[in-house]
């Protein structure tokens, strides 16, 4: 995984505890409800936007430092948060789970070794790891290789039972089925790169001479491909696999390299395939056939790879709105708690720990947003987001959102290409949301006297154009804001544009926003 900088590290870690921690008290005005009048009245100028007459919008900010309320509408109505609903996945996990959680993964023996054969079954367990690569799965067969085994008489025997065999949300939609970013869930899974897009393949094209040439990442032979690309004068090439099938159909016209991440149609027998493969160059032969079963009680464990701590999984996770970290994370959440690795008993304890925290009026279906049904009220998300500063793990909460302007895509992730150049770069931390006619964002920021404020801005049933920009100039307004001193109408329209479209940058591969 890519890291900060040392300062910019130190940097963050210094603006984090300055959050946790109780804020200086504002400068005394000699009207401070005058600050906060215009700031009422230029958030509605904002939201009197053509595109949100017939949108609903719901819009509340308050101090972090009391508890005021500057500004609401709608603060109470439920809306569709899309990706803001990591923001209660996020501090669930961090609270359940802790920020030392690492993912397990083991080879284990069921059988006996004699010499250089192990009698019995090989097997391959996890619990759900979404940032292992290919290449681990590689040192996991080299350490069994280094075990002095050559030959296994029994099977391959992959261990998914962490979990539970539902892989996709009960409201996702079918046509996101073999989209990366709604990719089936298991407890044995594989990332291609260290944006960790968990489930999925990225498969690449380029022209080479008169033909297309197709390769994969990892190298795979898992998926059937149907090259029917030509080459041509521009790039427009379709990479798509069919429903319910390991068959991947290219079509179009390809004149450069060009990528697409697509999800597999099933992370276990997709990790049993790098396995095995792994073994085989290894020089570990398996006679048996590959299967799925739970490891027998009393095996043993022959190798073993763990996962980096949650701590600094939040990252990846919340700074390119990873929708499979989400719900990989809710599954572990139930196992933890309820020893049920399920999205219900996952999305209790996210439930009960959000409502604990002041979070009362909520709808979570899932753990990323995908589902349509899930709805949260700007209040709610205000409510969680000024409870849980005081956490022992809060700094690293803060630290794992999206940073307006920055451009590191591991440090402002999602915010990399809004508000550059304005009072909000580099203040506003907060988790951007987004499907077709819905946009939020909603986090931190620091006024222009040094207060802190939490914000839920959330935009839905717009008809076109997703009005992010609406939401940057708010944000912006908030980085503005004085009790003392009222900011003129010129520095309101000091924004950068938005990048358009109703999907969130880090979902369009490769990411380029």
């Amino acid at each position: 995984m890519r890291r900060t900088s040392a300062s910019l590290a130190a940097g963050a870690l210094v603006a984090a505890l300055a959050w946790a921690s109780s804020p200086a008290t504002p400068a005394t005005a000699l009207d401070p409800a005058a600050g906060v009048a215009d700031l009422a009245t230029d958030i509605n100028k904002i939201l009197a936007d053509s595109r949100l007459t017939v949108a609903r919008a719901g819009v509340v900010v308050k101090s972090a430092a009391n508890g005021e309320e500057l500004y609401a509408t709608d603060a109470g109505k439920l809306l569709t948060p899309a990706s803001n609903t990591k923001l209660f996945t996020a501090a669930a996990a961090a609270e359940t789970l802790g920020l030392d959680y690492r993912f397990t993964t083991s080879v284990l023996s069921s059988g006996r070794k004699v010499g250089s054969v192990l009698t019995g079954d090989l097997v391959l367990r996890g619990t759900g790891d979404p940032t292992i690569l290919a290449e681990d799965y590689d040192r996991l067969a080299a350490a069994v290789a280094g075990k002095g085994i050559k030959l296994v008489t029994g099977r391959l025997v992959a261990d998914d039972t962490w979990f539970d065999g539902q892989r996709l949300g009960n409201d996702w939609a079918w046509d996101d089925e073999t989209a990366y970013y709604a990719a089936p869930i298991s407890a044995l899974t594989a990332s291609p790169d260290r944006d960790y897009d968990a489930g999925s393949i990225v498969v690449s094209v380029a022209a080479d001479g008169s033909a297309v040439k197709v390769s994969t990442t990892p190298e795979a032979d898992y998926f059937k491909i149907v090259n029917r690309a030509t080459v041509g004068a521009e790039t427009n090439v379709l990479i798509e696999r069919q429903h319910g099938t390991r068959t991947v159909v290219i079509t179009g016209t390809v004149a450069g390299p060009y990528d697409e991440w697509v999800a597999v149609d099933d992370p276990t027998a997709y990790v049993s395939t790098l396995f095995r493969k792994a073994l085989a160059k290894h020089g570990v032969k398996v006679l048996g056939p590959t299967t799925s079963a739970a490891a027998p009680s009393g095996a043993a464990e022959l190798a073993k790879h763990e996962s980096m701590p949650l701590n600094e999984l939040l990252v990846p996770f919340m700074k390119l709105s990873n929708n499979i970290h989400a719900e990989i994370l809710v599954k572990a959440m139930g196992r933890k708690v309820a020893g049920q690795g399920t999205w219900p008993a996952g999305l209790k304890v996210a439930t009960d720990f959000a409502k604990a925290n002041g979070a009362q009026v909520l709808n979570m279906r899932d753990g990323s947003g995908l589902s349509r049904r899930d709805a949260f009220t700007p209040t709610s998300i205000t409510q969680l987001l000024s409870a849980v500063r005081a956490k022992p793990w809060f700094p690293a909460y803060y630290d794992s959102l999206p940073i307006a302007g920055e451009q590191d895509r591991f440090v402002g992730g999602t915010l990399r290409s809004r508000m550059r150049g304005t009072p909000a770069a580099g203040n506003v931390h907060a988790k951007t949301g987004s499907l077709t006619g819905v946009t939020s964002l909603s986090g931190y920021v620091t006024s222009a006297d040094g207060e802190p404020l939490v914000f839920s801005i959330m935009l839905n049933q717009y008809l076109s154009g997703a009005p992010k920009d609406i939401e940057d100039k708010i944000a912006i307004r908030l980085a503005q804001f004085s009790r003392t001193n009222p900011t003129t109408s010129a520095e309101l329209r000091s924004s950068s544009p938005s990048p358009s479209g109703d999907l969130e940058c880090s979902w369009l591969k490769p990411a380029v926003c």
